[in-house]
């Protein structure tokens, strides 16, 4: 079991009740929309959002916010205001992460919620509610998916790799032979959290991820003993001013170290 960072605070717990519950209610909110055409928008002429991503995060931002006042708020669907980096707690938060794969019928999205103290996640959930699935954890004590704990696999002889082709293509000819690509999961969270229950062996992470797209299974993986590190080797920090992160990488033991060199090497 991995240990407790001592620079965080326990008190991570008195949440967990709260947003598994708000992210449940907020899952089925968005289920009532899925697979119905809701009405769509475009966010600077590239990125969709649905009338369900606004009903769960109008939700999720009620309802937490009364449970949590003094906490700060971040999310994909709310217009950021820098009063947020005078709370303490910040409740960082998904409310669709995977937008584009809900609008097209696929079920790997999710609901992402997460308390951040101090840059670390001490909290966090992803619902995933067409998938049947939810995922949790909090620092120390372990990743669980419907109750009962997860991890990270061994590689095999074949491991299997998500992101994109450009940077698989990277690797050391020895770890590239044994690659096999997984196909495209548009929730990031979703991804991490593939890597976390032993699906996926790793990922690449392109730049421009969110804080609301990572904050939660970032815990989750770390917590199931794996890892999302930048080219150096740092793990993200969450709820700062600077709220996107450059290329990241997510894995475990020797091939997270391959990884996180190629993007190092394409950061040179």
């Amino acid at each position: 079991m991995p240990v407790r960072d001592p620079a965080i605070s326990a008190g991570g717990s008195e949440d967990l009740d709260l947003l598994r519950d708000a992210a449940r209610e907020a899952g089925a909110i968005a289920m009532r929309y899925f697979g119905k055409n809701p009405q769509v928008w475009m966010k600077g002429g590239t990125s969709p959002v649905s009338e369900a991503d606004h009903a769960a995060d109008a939700y999720l931002r009620e309802t937490l916010l009364a449970a949590r006042p003094d906490y700060g708020w971040l999310s994909e669907e709310t217009t950021d205001n820098p009063a947020r980096l005078q709370a303490r707690r910040t409740f960082v938060v998904d409310p669709i992460d995977g937008t584009r794969g809900f609008l097209e019928g696929l079920r790997s999205w999710c609901v992402s919620v997460a308390v951040v103290e101090n840059g670390r996640t001490l909290a966090g959930v992803l619902e995933c509610p067409a998938k049947g699935e939810t995922y949790w954890a909090l620092p120390g004590q372990g990743a669980f998916r419907n109750g009962k704990p997860i991890a990270v696999r061994q590689p095999a002889n074949t491991i299997e790799i998500g992101g994109l082709k450009q940077l698989i293509d990277l690797m050391p000819v020895e770890w590239l032979r044994r690659v096999h690509r997984a196909a495209h999961i548009p929730s990031l969270a979703y991804r991490l959290a593939m890597v976390a229950n032993g699906t996926l062996d790793a990922t690449f992470v392109k730049p421009n991820a969110h804080d609301w797209d990572i904050a939660a299974a970032d815990l989750i993986l770390r917590e199931a003993g794996g890892a999302l590190l930048d080219g150096q080797g740092r793990a993200p920090l969450y709820a700062g001013e600077i709220i996107r992160h450059g290329a990241l990488v997510a894995g475990s033991g020797e091939l997270l170290t391959v990884l996180a060199g190629v993007i190092a090497g394409t950061e040179a």
